[in-house]
């Protein structure tokens, strides 16, 4: 079921227009990669679905309501994780919870609504500490809390791994998968393409306000599969010379570099014609110690899609 839908969004600042027509929609227990440039118009669309700014044209859904005719139905369905931490001076992790959890007017439920909140993100060591004092990782850890306290069926997470260690972005993405788990629908930013190639189901590519692409991220890479060569890496004892002149007089083979001590080949055939090609360099005895196909991922698709321009 679509929890998050975005209708032809356009917003212009002036005579610079920020988004451009933009359409999506992210399911529930879906988490969705929202990826582009800087000033590709990614936080601003974040900003107008969380009803945080107007656009000048569309609409945003939530649940099958428009945010423009009902903002208070959506902010109670919405959290926003915005990509800056708002730390307060001598205000302990556990003040900072209390007070928001205040602001939802979450009543006899709210130590409740904490405590279980506080083991989810593994802040129970942390309570007690200035906010002022908290690491990078701690800080989007309780910044990740306060968005899930009115348990929202819709997150949006701005550029949430920012400035994170390998350690912390391992842990987040771990707590992102665990919440799509819990059937929340999910809009994530980030422009750590690796790390969200292994969490997300789907992406919508936008570069200068408007969307690129869209749709699952298994179809948009075996699209590409499909229309581009395959690249291999082969690795053999015999010199890469001599394995680049015999790939060379290989049928399928378009192309051929060295790279890390073997070459890279863009080969156009199937599993068994390529089967047929490793057959075809063994019997030359080529002697062959590593044939590895290069599968797309979220950067390959990025780099089609996009043209690098800022606006």
């Amino acid at each position: 079921m679509t929890a998050l839908r975005v209708e032809h969004l356009t917003r212009s600042f002036g005579a610079f227009r920020a988004v451009d027509d933009v359409s999506f929609a992210v399911a529930r227990g879906e988490i969705c990669g929202f990826i582009g440039p800087n000033g590709a118009g990614k936080t601003t669309t974040m900003r107008i679905v969380s009803t945080l700014d107007l656009p000048d044209g569309g609409d945003v859904w939530i649940d099958g309501r428009s945010v423009l005719e009902a903002p208070r139905f959506a902010r109670h369905r919405l959290g926003f994780m915005p990509d800056a931490f708002g730390a307060y001076t001598y205000t302990t992790v556990a003040d900072y919870l209390d007070f928001f959890a205040r602001a939802y007017r979450i009543g006899r439920e709210r130590q409740a609504t904490i405590d279980r909140l506080v083991e989810f993100t593994s802040l129970d060591d942390m309570l007690d500490k200035p906010t002022t004092a908290l690491s990078k990782g701690m800080k989007q850890r309780l910044c990740l809390a306060k968005t899930l306290l009115s348990d929202p069926e819709v997150l949006i997470l701005d550029e949430p791994a920012a400035g994170l260690d390998p350690r912390a972005r391992i842990e987040l993405r771990e707590l992102v998968k665990a919440l799509a788990q819990m059937n929340k629908a999910i809009l994530i930013s980030s422009h750590i393409l690796a790390e969200l190639g292994e969490m997300c189901d789907s992406v919508v590519i936008i570069e200068e306000g408007r969307v690129r692409a869209h749709g699952r991220v298994d179809s948009i890479t075996e699209t590409m599969r499909a229309a581009d060569a395959t690249k291999v890496f082969l690795r053999a004892l015999v010199g890469p010379e001599v394995l680049e002149k015999a790939l060379l007089e290989e049928p399928g083979v378009t192309t051929v570099h060295a790279d890390r001590n073997g070459v890279v080949i863009a080969f156009e055939g199937d599993d068994a014609q390529l089967s047929r090609l490793v057959e075809s360099l063994v019997r030359r005895e080529m002697r062959l110690i590593e044939v590895t196909p290069e599968g797309i991922d979220l950067e390959d698709v990025f780099l089609s899609m996009t043209e690098g321009r800022v606006q």
